[in-house]
């Protein structure tokens, strides 16, 4: 008997059968999606052998030693098993092509990620005086055909030190090697969790949406608006769709993902968490996923028991449906140590991409390499806005996405008639008693570009208005929640006045509607989302405006928004100001962002510069540089860190002192999730000088090590008031930049 793992024990047939079972699954539900017909076999090898290099004498002694049960003295060398699986390889009877050979050997060498590769010389030793005394024990063991002599040792230890395969557009032999690596990875980490592989091949995504439209219509016939029946026609194209808001996207582009897997991105989590409620709740599919930082936390109060089993479903892409970041799904474009899994689950998946325009143009360069990449797999996008800057639909068509494959198709209502806007040109701390007098008798909505501003104005207004709160990325995971809850219930009873300060925290994919919209000024994109939390739902039924725009002393000014952008936006609305008594058509919209984001207007902007280097970077970025955390710092930009404000960890000290000693693996794990329920993501550089490493180390049999090193102290005071539920979150120090907004 081979052991293969430990924690549960389990055997090397035992683990390897899982990997058997998840392979038959996958290739009986996606093989057809998969357009390399030739990855099937090789995957299969790739699954069976995967392990063997765990027969190794010395891997065996340390699985022993674990166990407490007695050990061999041996000076063998301390060599990772999957550089020694190949070994095990019958290559004489596989009879494999030259390049077949190599993706199987270099998938199985490196579907775990190592720093140190171990020398040609010393891989031939160790094979020639341990693993070949391991054949018989090996094949007896998995019921294979293993290697029966030394006689392609030299070829397999040369190929495991070839310079490794990487990344060439549109070449097959590379994309079939992404495919085996990726979907090796899928394999063994579902095995080795505890997962399915696929959940809910046959469930219908359209089919539920259908259902959902007909029931909330009272069964209209004409129960799916134009929009949406673009999308369920065109299941089988790639789409890229600008629509106003209420239109009904949400439900176009499940429409469209049919029985597709499927990977719903939104920039914000607040935003995901709302979409998940809905599909789980409203549509009635409790098996839909959720990925992102915080997902834990919000699975763990949604009053499914279950909670545990699909966060741990989400994390390993098991759902047909998860709603996720883009920094959990689209990181690929950095080619990481281990990126094939990602990148190969999207070649029998779809992704769609909600509110492109919501992120800097850093991020938005990674996205379109994603679907480029994408692409070239055989794999499905839908890209759907309320507002598309041209600059980034032009770079779809350069690098030849759009094609006779792909709509691009752009729906609106001018009929609808939901805002009218003035400009002040004045700060929006200037003009605190029109915001008051409004709130007597309306729900208001203040959103400022930082958070700074936020909580000052909040301070001036807090004394002079009954209800009022603010809203923002500073407050812990745990009373951010709480905040969600709160404000989803004051815009669920219509008759409820009162103010919400917010920042960009709002802007896409919440739904909620406000009477009346004070902001400072923002990019036009930006802008047209804050205006689609106010008169979401109706016509405009007043005389006066409903949307006031401040364009002075205006926060964030360079740091969170481009200041170039932000002059043309200005430009641009004062353009139209006059235009149908300030009434702003929902076409007209479009134009001015198509307009802002043109090359016309941003050649010579640092804006342009910075997308247009983006783009270049990544197109002719190296493989293997990055790890998958530094990828993730690459994406989401290496500015925040994880906190707990001094006052509230000095409560929650007592959890840290569980974590320390706690043995228990699931215990643990739980122990984490309610210690991350009190941190919230802050601007390092600005808290650099209030930031303390968590004082809480574990000892185990490898040595001591500090609990959760990635979570600081803050050294800052925090205002909320649970029972109340107000507060203004961590005191200052700084804006979150807009990039930050996951």
């Amino acid at each position: 008997m081979i052991i293969a793992k430990t924690d549960p024990i389990e055997t090397l047939h035992e683990h390897t059968n899982e990997l058997v079972l998840r392979f038959d699954e996958l290739k009986k539900f996606y093989g057809d999606k998969i357009k390399f017909t030739e990855i099937w076999d090789l995957l299969y090898l790739a699954a069976i052998y995967h392990d063997a290099g765990k027969a190794y004498t010395q891997f065996q002694e340390q699985i022993k030693r674990y166990l407490g049960e007695k050990v061999s003295n041996t000076n063998l060398p301390n060599i990772p098993h999957n550089y020694l699986s190949p070994f095990f390889l019958p290559l004489d009877k596989l009879k494999l092509k030259k390049l077949e050979r190599r993706i199987l050997i270099e998938a199985i060498t490196y579907h775990h990620e190592r720093e140190q590769l171990p020398d040609e010389q010393q891989l031939l030793e160790i094979a020639e005086d341990d693993l070949i005394h391991k054949f018989e024990d090996v094949s007896k063991e998995l019921g294979i055909t293993v290697a029966d002599s030394n006689k392609h040792f030299l070829r397999i230890a040369q190929d495991i030190n070839k310079r490794r395969i990487k990344y060439k557009s549109e070449n097959k032999n590379y994309l079939i090697y992404v495919l085996v690596k990726g979907l090796l990875h899928r394999l063994d980490h579902a095995a080795s969790a505890h997962v399915p592989i696929e959940m809910d091949y046959d469930i219908d995504l359209g089919d539920l949406t259908k259902k959902y439209l007909k029931n909330i219509t009272n069964n209209n016939s004409n129960y799916l608006r134009p929009l949406q029946q673009f999308a369920l026609d065109n299941q089988d194209k790639n789409i890229i769709l600008t629509a106003q808001t209420g239109m009904g996207k949400t439900e176009a582009a499940l429409l469209w993902a049919g029985k597709k897997k499927t990977f719903f991105t939104v920039p914000l989590r607040v935003s995901l968490n709302a979409l998940y409620d809905r599909v789980a709740k409203d549509m009635g599919y409790r098996n839909c996923g959720l990925l992102h930082s915080s997902s834990a936390h919000h699975l763990s109060i949604t009053g499914d028991e279950n909670w545990e089993v699909i966060y741990d479903q989400s994390k390993h892409f098991a759902n047909k449906l998860t709603f996720t970041t883009i920094d959990q799904i689209l990181k690929f474009p950095f080619k990481f140590k281990g990126y094939e899994k990602y990148y190969a689950t999207l070649a029998y998946s779809c992704v769609i991409i909600d509110e492109i325009q919501a992120y800097n143009p850093w991020i938005v360069a990674v996205v379109i390499k994603a679907i480029e990449m994408i692409y070239q797999l055989g794999g499905q996008f839908m890209i759907m806005t309320a507002t598309l800057p041209k600059i980034y639909l032009d770079s779809l068509k350069e690098k030849n996405i759009v094609n006779e494959n792909c709509l691009i198709e752009t729906f609106y209502d001018d009929e609808i008639i939901r805002h009218r806007y003035r400009m002040e040109e004045s700060s929006i701390l200037d003009n605190i008693e029109q915001i008051v007098e409004s709130s007597m008798n309306k729900k208001v909505l203040v959103i400022v570009n930082t958070v700074d501003q936020a909580n000052e104005l909040y301070e001036k207004l807090k004394d002079e208005v009954e209800n009022i709160n603010v809203f923002h990325a500073r407050f812990i995971q745990r009373d951010r929640q709480l905040l969600e809850a709160k404000l989803k219930k004051f815009d669920q009873n219509r008759k409820e006045p009162g103010i919400w300060i917010t920042t960009q925290i709002v802007e896409a994919s919440i739904d909620i509607d406000f009477d009346e919209l004070h902001t400072e000024l923002a990019p036009l994109d930006s802008l047209f989302q804050r205006f689609g939390r106010c008169y979401r739902k109706r016509n405009l039924d007043i005389d006066n405006e409903n949307i006031i725009i401040y364009t002075q002393e205006v926060s964030g000014s360079g740091s969170v928004y481009d200041k170039d952008i932000l002059t043309f936006s200005e430009e641009i609305l004062l353009k139209h100001a006059d235009e149908r008594a300030k009434i702003i058509l929902e076409s007209t919209k479009i134009k001015m962002v198509s307009d802002l984001y043109s090359e016309e207007r941003l050649e010579g902007t640092e804006f342009y510069r910075e997308f247009k280097r983006a783009m270049e970077e990544l197109d002719y970025l190296d493989d293997y540089l990055f790890t998958h955390q530094e990828a993730q710092k690459q994406l989401r930009g290496d500015n925040s860190v994880m906190v707990i404000p001094r006052s509230i960890y000095d409560e929650i000290i007592p959890l840290f002192e569980e974590l320390e000693v706690e043995q228990d693996k699931s215990k643990r794990t739980e122990l984490r999730r309610k210690i991350e329920l009190y941190t919230c993501s802050v601007s390092k550089y600005t808290y650099k000088k209030y930031l303390q490493p968590i004082d809480h180390f574990r000892q185990t049999s490898k040595g001591k090590y500090r609990l959760m090193d990635y979570l600081y102290i803050l050294d800052r005071d925090y205002d909320f008031d649970e029972k109340l539920l107000q507060g203004t979150g961590i005191i200052k120090g700084g804006s979150i930049p807009h990039n930050q907004f996951w």
